[in-house]
């Protein structure tokens, strides 16, 4: 639904050179023009105004001087900074424009007719007099050369299958008189009988459209690059000389003109036929010259001059540009050049590197050079007033769309325009609750307004003109224009008030300079106009349309996205940076929308975006950024009732209604009630309640708006869905609680912790017969089913029954269409039971065992053995010793009962603990023995009593047979020194566990200094020699393995570069392939056992247990080498720095010197100083960047379409364990521990 647009239109002055011009090319290069004229060649700069080169063709006798002589074409060829120009005499001229040499590289005797150049300029047609067509290499080396016309229909003929010929098959209306063979009518007398040959944009094939020397007719032949025939036109009566091959390779067009209309039709490459289009002309009344198709194939050029001349006797000239949208041709530009020989066009042609760039020269030698632009003329008002209309150009009709009331896909419309003339501009006002109004300039220079008091026009003074703005200056209804005259602008202001039927010219404005823009300002009636010469800075380049609305920025983009920018919270860097950068997880502002989407137009105060699809078909969206944006507008406002619609309508989660602001929510809780005054709609909101925060996960705040934190709803800690279903229910309970009945029961049910049983008893309260019966009263059985409707049927019955209440149980046995047989026996059964003993069959039937737990201690004596097993069975020991004091028979048994639960599940020390409570001493140093808990057992068997023997035993047992087994050899020396009185087995036990300085403690406290001697230094040397080994071997495993792993990583680099180049550069999963998921996938690439791991079953932890045990091994080749290596290369650097941390290596170190062994102290610790040194330095080195693991996909309840998208895309390693992403990340080493001796240094 575009339009074409002129943005600028730069006419240059008349050259004063002799005849005519006869063709032209542009020089992409320089954008000059290369004009050939019947006497020379001129290079002409339109822009300066200047003749750049010019030559003489008449000098070296390539054209006659009398100027009869003809041009057949002209070509510009950049590659070789040079002209080719072809004459009629059959010379091929190449002029070379930086040396100004003037060259004749060929001539044919028959003379020539045609040049035309393939499009990558490689190869040359010529058609000769003698009606033949040479192809020829871009040095002008001759290829072939063969007859146009040929009796063969060429390569691609058509193949019978032997169903009829073609006068047997249906003709359409015609009938049977399709059958009868048609004369073949010759061409139009004004043919000018030239052949044309036009190339197809790959340069693949070109066609030739000739008059036929047997019948008088054209026909089209298509040929390939290789000069062979493909096919052959059938006969077409009327054809005409016009013949263009689409660039885009799919259509060649041509006109034909018919008994009753002219046509422009376009014919496939095999020579049929394929669609047309009328032009609006009677049947005689023009002639097509030539049709031009732009660079991107968009728009359609048509150069047409009158057959009647006119009175003065030269006929008038017209330009059209047509454009094809869902399968309908538009008129949408239309440029008359009068009936002034001067300036009838002479050559026309689109420019090569701008697609929308015209270039005309006419027979004064004026030169015109027409800026179009791709624009949607939409109405530009803000409020409810605009109807959202949009107009489309066709021909003498404006297409009017108002898409507020109605959607309608092109070329369809609400309404449309009947003008008197072609139109070429048109547009909207500006001023508010006026936007509807438009004005619409025709190809004849008249201004048309369309408004409330009807149709009013004026005369424009000068042509071309440009309708750029429809404003409201002061109390009348002004139009701005400007209008083009050389170098000059003019901007006439045009007055239409309610008092004239007729606008008149108010005032005009001479500007030097080339007009860009206007605006203007109602409020202080001026008018702003943007020069050529000023800067506009460029924000983003991959935008395909664009419209401003309120606040917003909407654009649609290259990438097929649809964006929406809050500008109110955006400056231009920040507006770059969002184009230029991905859409974010849950980003609001973007979206995805069909391949070559356009925006159309927005609808005001609305949440609707129209576009427009490539084909022509029209989608209306619902932009999120722009519902969410509206959504917060109403309900600031405390418009609940539209905003609640239209999140019902667009699925928008309800929670929004309360997490935008929940203060202003709780504060207005009756007002949003009365609003939405629907039960169903009430219920539906509580339904969707949810702990999350909607304004923070799903429907985020811009950038710069700040919201109302929950805690400052007044809840504090409560929760969202309790507090709000409280304040719900409150308020439904004061407006009207028999209307909201079934609301209140919903908001019961959805708290956190469902409130059931208050729900059934509320339904119970509504069989009464003192219950009020209003006009919205709910009956009990409705309130029923709703509930039953929310809740499970068996929870429901489940609850009722946990109410102890046997009439609701029956109440909801009844509706929940249960057998009475299931439920009945069992009500009879409890019914015969004592109070509390039935409660506790309920309850332990509903496994709601602590209540069952606690009416069952009611029951007395006889049922004590009865709870001691419930007790045992379900695990209540706390809850049942809390139920008896702490003196009773029964607090002691349940008591030892749980002791022996302690004692199964290995905690032996509390269930100790509770058996020396209860006095069961013997068992609970049993238990403490078993524990080594040996301060408690040497406390308990000192409470027994025991004889000192059996505490000294006792002592021994613990410290020889668990304490030294646990390497815990300072307790054990305790205990051996304090209890059993055996100082000598005390400090065998220091020494036997490294704890050199107690042991000398004790040495000396004896006097036993014969134990320095026998067992001190002895394992003092031995330690020595162990710890320097252990040393030694992990520095050299640490070494292997880091080696090790370099290679298998740069073997796995290798693979992964291997594999891209295979693939290509676009392949889609070498993002994937970096270092870290390399080493996460475990030797993707290469390894015979790369995906045997996939196979093994996770049914078991066996199975899971062997599967990581494989994944650890340290193998050559195996498929987690990588990981392997790690995870070894991590427990050695634990197990180095945990030496550091228990001082071992320090209290060593002292003792070695202390007993003079300088020498062996001094190798340990450089020993071990060079291990941490080869770590530190190390870690680095493996542990670099790209061993560090990416973020996962966002999915879940929380992720939004977008998000979800975008997190797809993104690339990503796979997913891993937890413990495979930990070994990813560098260890740490403590380096604050003193460990070193200085006197060793």
């Amino acid at each position: 639904m575009r339009n074409l647009k002129l943005l600028r239109c730069l006419r240059s002055p008349e050259l004063r050179s002799p005849g005519c011009p006869r063709c032209f090319s542009v020089r992409t290069d320089t954008g000059t023009l290369l004009i050939v004229s019947q006497f020379s060649l001129t290079e002409y700069d339109p822009q300066s105004g200047e003749v750049v080169n010019e030559v003489s063709l008449t000098a070296e006798g390539y054209l006659s001087e009398d100027g009869s002589g003809v041009v057949a074409g002209i070509q510009d060829l950049p590659d070789q900074e040079a002209v080719c120009v072809a004459t009629a005499k059959g010379d091929v001229i190449v002029y070379h424009l930086n040396t100004n040499e003037l060259e004749c590289v060929g001539s044919v005797d028959s003379g020539l007719t045609a040049m035309s150049w393939s499009p990558d300029q490689e190869l040359v047609t010529l058609s000769t007099g003698q009606e033949t067509v040479i192809l020829m290499t871009k040095d002008f080396e001759p290829l072939s050369e063969v007859a146009i016309h040929q009796d063969e229909f060429g390569e691609g003929e058509f193949i019978t299958v032997g169903w009829g010929k073609k006068e047997t098959q249906f003709h359409g209306s015609e009938g049977k008189l399709a059958a009868q063979r048609k004369e073949v009518q010759p061409a139009v007398p004004w043919d000018d009988r030239r052949p044309r040959i036009t190339w197809r944009g790959d340069g693949q094939l070109f066609a030739i459209s000739a008059i036929c020397p047997h019948t008088g007719c054209r026909k089209v032949r298509v040929w390939n690059r290789e000069c062979i025939l493909q096919a052959t036109s059938e006969v077409v009566n009327g054809l005409e000389q016009p013949l263009c091959w689409k660039p885009s390779g799919s259509l060649m067009a041509s006109t034909q003109r018919h008994p009753n209309k002219h046509s422009v039709v376009f014919m496939e490459k095999n020579g049929l036929l394929h669609g047309d289009f009328t032009l609006p002309f009677t049947k005689d009344q023009v002639k097509v010259k030539e049709l031009l198709w732009n660079s991107d194939s968009t728009v359609l050029a048509i150069w047409l001059e009158d057959l009647t001349p006119g009175e003065d006797g030269n006929p008038n000239t017209y330009l059209q540009l047509w454009t094809v949208g869902n399968s309908h041709w538009y008129l949408k530009q239309s440029l008359h050049f009068g009936c002034e020989p001067s300036r009838a066009p002479a050559c026309v042609c689109w420019d090569p590197e701008k697609p929308l760039r015209l270039h005309v020269l006419t027979q004064g030698w004026a030169s015109f050079t027409y800026d179009w632009g791709w624009f949607t003329e939409r109405s530009l008002g803000d409020d409810a007033w605009d109807n959202a209309n949009v107009a489309v150009i066709d021909g003498a009709k404006v297409l009017v769309t108002t898409f507020r009331q109605c959607v309608v896909p092109p070329p369809m419309c609400a309404y449309e325009l009947q003008l008197p003339a072609a139109v070429n501009q048109v547009t909207f006002r500006a001023q508010p609750q006026r936007t509807n109004e438009l004005a619409v300039l025709t190809a004849d220079g008249r201004l048309h307004i369309y408004g409330p008091g009807g149709l009013t026009n004026c005369k424009c003074p000068l042509l071309p003109v440009l309708l750029t703005s429809f404003v409201n200056l002061n109390s009348s209804i002004c139009c701005v224009l400007w209008c083009f005259s050389e170098q000059v602008h003019f901007i006439f202001i045009f007055t239409f008030s309610s008092h004239f039927v007729r606008g008149t010219n108010r005032s005009e404005v001479k500007v030097e300079g080339h007009v860009i823009s206007m605006c203007s300002s109602p409020r202080s009636g001026t008018l702003a106009v943007q020069l050529e010469d000023g800067q506009i800075r460029r924000v983003a380049s991959n935008v395909s349309s664009f419209v401003m609305y309120d606040e917003f920025l909407l654009l649609t983009t290259h990438a097929h996205t649809c964006r929406c920018l809050h500008l109110a919270t955006m400056s231009v860097k920040d507006v770059q940076a969002a184009l230029s950068s991905e859409s974010a997880q849950n980003d609001e502002s973007a979206r995805r929308v069909e391949r070559g989407s356009r925006i159309v137009t927005v609808v005001p105060q609305d949440t609707r975006l129209v576009l427009q699809m490539p084909r022509g078909n029209i989608e209306t969206i619902h932009h999120r950024a722009l519902v969410l944006a509206q959504l917060r507008k109403w309900l600031d406002d405390l418009k609940f009732r539209e905003a609640f619609e239209s999140m019902r309508k667009l699925r928008i989660n309800l929670n929004l209604v309360y997490d935008h602001s929940p203060r202003v929510f709780l504060e207005n809780v009756e007002w949003f009630l009365k609003q939405i005054d629907s039960v169903n709609h009430i219920n539906l909101f509580l339904t969707e309640l949810k702990e999350e925060d909607t304004t923070k996960t799903m429907y985020p705040l811009p950038v710069g708006k700040a919201c109302q934190p929950a805690s400052e709803a007044g809840g504090g800690v409560r929760k969202k869905v309790d507090l709000v279903c409280d304040a719900l229910r409150s308020a439904m309970e004061t407006l009207d609680p028999q209307k909201y009945c079934l609301c209140i029961l919903t908001s019961h049910v959805r708290k956190t912790t469902p409130e059931l049983e208050i729900a059934l008893q509320k339904v119970h309260e509504l069989r009464g017969e003192n219950y009020p019966k209003g006009q919205h009263a709910v009956g009990a059985g409705e309130a029923l089913k709703y509930l039953l409707f929310l809740v499970n049927v068996n929870e429901l019955y489940e609850h009722s029954l946990g109410t102890y209440d046997f009439d609701l149980v029956l109440m909801v046995a009844e509706k929940s269409q249960k057998d009475p047989k299931e439920y009945l026996p069992f009500l009879n059964m409890l019914k015969t039971l004592e109070l509390n003993y039935q409660r506790y069959t309920i309850d332990k039937h509903l496994k709601r065992f602590r209540k069952a737990l606690h009416h069952l201690s009611k029951c007395g004596e006889e049922h004590f053995t009865e709870l001691v097993n419930l007790v045992k069975d379900q695990r209540l020991y706390s809850e049942a010793l809390q139920l008896y004091p702490s003196d009773s028979q029964q607090h002691k048994v349940l008591t030892v009962a749980y002791a022996e639960y302690l004692l199964e599940q290995q905690q032996a020390e509390e269930a100790g603990l509770l058996l020396w409570r209860c006095g069961e001493m013997p068992r609970a140093l049993q238990a403490f023995v078993s524990c080594t808990s040996w301060r408690h057992a040497l406390a308990v068997a000192t409470h027994i009593p025991v004889t000192q023997g059996q505490l000294a035993q006792l002592a021994r047992d613990l410290a020889g047979t668990k304490l030294l087994e646990m390497r815990r050899a300072t307790e054990a020396a305790l205990l051996l020194e304090q209890y059993a009185k055996d100082c000598e087995e005390a400090i065998s036990a220091l020494v036997t566990g490294a704890a050199w300085e107690e042991a000398l403690r004790l040495i000396y406290l004896y006097s036993r200094q014969d134990i320095i001697e026998t067992h001190l230094k002895p394992a003092l040397l031995e330690a020595h020699s162990m710890q320097v080994a252990f040393l030694e071997s992990q520095m050299a495993l640490f070494t292997r393995y880091k080696s090790r792993l370099a290679v298998v990583l740069e073997q796995k680099e290798k693979t992964k570069l291997l594999l891209i180049d295979e693939d290509g550069p676009d392949c889609g999963e070498a993002e994937l392939y970096s270092e870290a998921s390399s080493v996460l996938t475990g030797s993707r690439f290469g390894s015979k056992y790369s995906h045997s791991n996939s196979r093994i079953s996770s049914r078991s932890s066996k199975n899971r247990r062997k599967a990581e045990g494989k994944k650890h091994s340290l193998k050559e080749g195996s498929p987690f080498e990588d990981i392997a290596l790690l995870h070894a290369l991590i427990q050695i650097i634990h197990v180095t720095d945990k030496m550091r941390g228990k001082k071992e290596i320090h209290s060593l170190l002292r003792a070695l010197v202390l007993f003079l062994f300088d020498v062996r102290a001094s190798s340990l610790q450089a020993k071990y100083s060079e291990l941490l040194q080869l770590i530190e330095t190390s870690i680095p080195e493996i542990w670099h960047e790209g061993l560090q693991p990416g973020p996962a996909p966002i999915t879940g309840p929380n992720s939004t379409t977008n998000s979800i998208t975008a997190s797809l895309q993104q690339p990503r390693p796979p997913l891993v364990s937890q413990q495979d992403a930990e070994i990813l990340m560098p260890p740490k080493m403590r380096q604050s521990i003193r460990w070193e001796l200085s006197i060793l240094k």
